[in-house]
């Protein structure tokens, strides 16, 4: 959520940062109401004052044996003001409160305008695989190497499905445990976090109300509604980040707590809207995947250095796979709606002849605190306040394994295993072909 007081003090900066977006933001009504509930606020509190004093009088009037019924009256009408002015007031909140939570973040200065047409790469690491016979696709390697079994994986769950089995859940598993051992070596906290979530934690990652048909909702038995009021009451959770950002909500940290740096592993849940592409075939795409996530609170002026580190760390982990990827910063309108900057760590997958992101590394800025409400006191022990949080893929593995399998595959059909994998695979080097 954004700083109320930019909207009111310099509302061209917030329109001229949203229009990066492609966001087309008129404040007018916003300003209007805004000044018409700071004027309400004002006159209630003024009935109030007036009618703390008419009721301190009463007793006076009482004590002198004079008649009060006059006064009383006047204190029902006052009182009776102070409720209808309660009402419209609350009624101005709840709009103010609605247009907020709506708008995006505003994208950081050096984060430059349009669309995916504009995204920056950034860097480029190893070479793109070459090969010199007619290279597979990973659907077609992963069943001919018995890793994934697409058919039984779609009749447990339907389209967009797929089950691990035998080498395959081996290769994840090693996968999963490579990134979490590298994470906890880097002195991040593990968190295993529960996968359904509450309304609230769509709410403060951004994500709600905007793209609640995003997600696998889940209805409470008896239950037609929820307290927001949007139908459903909980949710399968679409990546970590959505838990762990809510982890202090509403909370007051101490400066002394900062930073906080942690992961969570997760299976993710999301609804994938739409067609496939041809070339989407198999483990790009899906309704359910496996995902690391890393996460940190910081103090606002460790923002910088807190980004960089998980950019560093998310491209260290592909590089120690082995694989060829790029390093993309993103263009305003590229950005998700909740964070300020973003680059992407994309993977080339040879099939389809281009890249595919497996890891995002973002900062919200404290755009998500404001909406969680989570803030921190300073040692000097001044007014509390918000502090940033970030987050970045450390990674997922839906498109790491087709691009393992795409990338170190053999003219025999066989598939390298990257070094870092083989101490989780018992050693093994190779995957081999079934006979």
């Amino acid at each position: 959520m954004l700083d109320i007081n930019l909207l009111r003090n310099d509302p061209e900066t917030v329109v001229k940062a949203l229009a990066k977006r492609g966001f087309d933001l008129d404040l007018s009504h916003f300003l209007d109401q805004d000044k018409e509930r700071r004027a309400l606020i004002h006159e209630t509190e003024e009935l109030k004052a007036l009618r703390n004093k008419k009721s301190a009088e009463i007793p006076k009037l009482k004590k002198a044996g004079q008649d009060a019924s006059g006064l009383l009256e006047e204190l029902k009408q006052v009182s009776e003001d102070i409720k209808n002015k309660e009402v419209e007031l609350q009624a101005l909140d709840e709009a103010q409160y609605q247009f907020m939570i709506g708008l995006p973040n505003m994208p950081h200065d050096h984060v430059v305008a349009g669309g995916k047409e504009n995204n920056q790469v950034m860097k480029t690491f190893g070479e793109k695989p070459q090969f010199a016979y007619e290279p597979k696709h990973h659907v077609d390697l992963a069943e001919s190497l018995g890793l994934i079994d697409y058919d039984r994986g779609s009749k447990l769950s339907g389209s967009g499905f797929w089950m691990y089995r035998g080498q395959g859940a081996r290769l994840e598993w090693a996968l999963l445990n490579f990134f979490i051992n590298e994470h906890i070596k880097d002195g991040y906290e593990m968190i295993l976090p529960p996968h359904i979530l509450n309304y609230a934690c769509g709410l403060g990652a951004g994500q709600f109300p905007k793209f609640s048909e995003d997600v696998f909702q889940l209805r409470l038995q008896g239950k037609e509604d929820d307290e927001y009021g949007q139908g459903f009451g909980r949710f399968l959770l679409p990546t970590a980040e959505t838990a762990l950002v809510n982890l202090y909500r509403d909370e007051i940290l101490e400066e002394e707590d900062l930073p906080i740096k942690c992961f969570a592993y997760t299976p993710c849940y999301r609804r994938e809207a739409g067609s496939y592409r041809a070339e989407e075939r198999g483990m790009i795409r899906g309704h359910q995947f496996n995902k690391v996530e890393m996460f940190q609170f910081v103090k606002p002026e460790d923002d910088e250095a807190a980004l960089k580190e998980l950019i560093t760390k998310a491209c260290s982990l592909v590089e120690k796979l082995g694989l060829h990827y790029q390093l993309v910063k993103l263009a305003a309108g590229d950005v998700s709606a909740s964070m300020r900057e973003t680059w992407d760590i994309e993977v080339y997958i040879p099939s389809m002849g281009g890249y595919k992101e497996v890891s995002s590394v973002s900062t919200s800025g404290d755009y998500q605190a404001r909406r969680t409400n989570l803030r921190f006191r300073r040692q000097d022990g001044n007014k509390p306040e918000f502090l940033h949080s970030l987050n970045g893929s450390g990674l997922a593995t839906s498109r790491i394994f087709p691009a393992i399998l795409e990338q170190n595959q053999q003219a025999d059909g066989s598939v390298i295993i990257p070094e870092v994998l083989r101490p989780y695979m018992q050693g093994q080097e190779v995957l081999e072909p079934r006979k």
